[in-house]
């Protein structure tokens, strides 16, 4: 444990002794001295009890800035609001940044979102309510509504009193988004032009009128790759007519990229990464059903050996590589569906791509199939002095190999085109998949030289 872990965790057990005696104000002094994200990991440390003295000590203002840095996917977030007075509650996600307090409303159930928004200001919400309405994973879901805006012709006098005023309910205040008289969005202005212009110099002179921006249906993802590819802070985003709607900033984008990079390795894992039940029956309850579709489809290649027992009966030598020829093939597959993935991700131009990624993998796994086959071709032949077993196992390396890339490409690209999200197609899918193709591929070889290397 480093000094600074040791201190924090000191500081977290005397605020806990100061909560235990009642000491108002060097609790309220001592929490309020530590960084947000201190202060949501010591309240997520606490107790229902000690929550609730923490909750007579703070204001609802002084909760929001902590609870704007909680994960709203916290399994503990609902917990914590029921446990407030409904009112205390309200007012809090109030006070909260539109965008985080709504990702904590879509958490709850539809009854509990209504009697929070009944308690709030008619004023936020409505705000809250707009964002509500916008479909999960889109820019309108993780936008937030809270941004300075102003208008070409005014002075960059007049422009720095709006971000002054605007500046303390404002999520980012490094850029300035320029409207019309009709909330179109036509330019922008950073706070560092905003500086060095000449007070009685036109926003129209010196803002960008090359704006990018994204429209409010438009996917997470994309999103995130435009912060990726652009270095933006923030983003507008506006709708079919160009009207400014709301602005997404880097932290939420960061939280963006979590989320994806984490579905995406659930769905290559074939289990959900981010579960955190520690109760045994219910993690076994999760991961059964991808368990049992693969053991049905396991025993397909189960099958598919038995049907080849005559082949084996004649020559059982060909029993010791089976699983060999599988597993090499199955991680094989595995690592080109994880390009693959990771591909499509990254590509803005997916249907140029796609027979690149495909003829790539085809190639790749050519010639790691080659080299493969050709070690496992002299281990074989000089351990069990039979070069032409050794060709029968190195000839169906190649072939399995080369297979279980093109499939392991392949599948996640024509998910994709067919709209699903290709981690789907999970390394325990694929893994399975290449057993049954490389013992195809294995005895189908092996039936060609059967006569060659029992005499030998």
């Amino acid at each position: 444990m480093d000094e600074n872990q040791e201190e924090l965790e000191a500081h977290f057990l005397q605020l806990k002794s100061e909560l235990q005696k009642n000491d108002l104000q060097d609790f309220r002094e001592h929490f309020l001295e530590m960084h947000i994200y201190d202060q949501g990991q010591f309240y997520q440390s606490l107790d229902g009890e000690e929550r609730q003295l923490v909750y007579s000590y703070m204001s609802p203002k002084e909760l929001a800035d902590m609870f704007d840095v909680i994960e709203e996917d916290d399994e503990h977030v609902e917990e914590y609001l029921s446990e407030m007075r409904p009112r205390y509650a309200a007012d809090m996600l109030s006070e909260m940044y539109t965008d985080n307090a709504v990702d904590i409303l879509n958490e709850l159930d539809k009854k509990q979102v209504a009697k929070y928004l009944s308690l709030m200001e008619p004023e936020h919400a409505n705000e809250i309510r707009e964002l509500l309405h916008y479909e999960d994973d889109t820019a309108g879901s993780i936008m937030t509504t809270e941004f300075v805006s102003i208008v070409a012709n005014q002075t960059v006098r007049s422009a720095m009193y709006v971000l002054k005023k605007e500046a303390q309910i404002a999520e980012t205040i490094y850029y300035t988004y320029v409207v019309n008289t009709d909330n179109q969005l036509v330019g922008v202005i950073s706070l560092r032009d905003l500086i060095i212009n000449d007070d009685d110099t036109m926003v129209s002179e010196v803002m960008s009128e090359r704006v990018i921006s994204v429209h409010v249906g438009d996917d997470q993802e994309d999103v995130a790759q435009m912060f990726r590819d652009y270095d933006f802070l923030a983003l507008p985003v506006t709708d079919y007519e160009d009207h400014l709607l709301g602005i997404v900033t880097v932290d939420d984008i960061i939280d963006v990229i979590d989320d994806e990079a984490a579905s995406d390795y659930s769905g290559l894992a074939g289990v959900n990464v981010e579960e955190v039940d520690e109760n045994p029956i219910k993690s076994a309850s999760r991961r059964l059903p991808w368990l049992i579709t693969l053991l049905f489809l396991g025993m397909s290649t189960a099958s598919l050996i038995n049907h080849y027992e005559a082949l084996v009966s004649k020559a059982s030598i060909l029993a010791v590589f089976i699983s060999l020829i599988t597993g090499t093939a199955g991680n094989a597959g595995t690592q080109s569906l994880a390009v693959a993935v990771r591909r499509i991700a990254m590509s803005d131009d997916k249907d140029s791509g796609f027979g690149k990624l495909i003829m790539g993998e085809i190639l790749t796994g050519l010639v790691t199939g080659l080299v493969t086959g050709a070690t496992i071709f002299v281990i074989v032949g000089i351990w069990k002095h039979n070069f032409v077993l050794g060709f029968v196992i190195g000839t169906a390396m190649v072939a399995a190999i080369t297979v279980a890339n093109l499939a392991g490409s392949l599948i996640p690209m024509v998910m994709e085109r067919l709209g699903f999200d290709p981690a789907v197609a999970s390394g325990p899918f694929i893994t399975t998949l290449s057993d049954l193709t490389s013992v195809l591929i294995y005895f189908n070889i092996a039936g060609l030289f059967m006569e060659h290397f029992i005499g030998s």
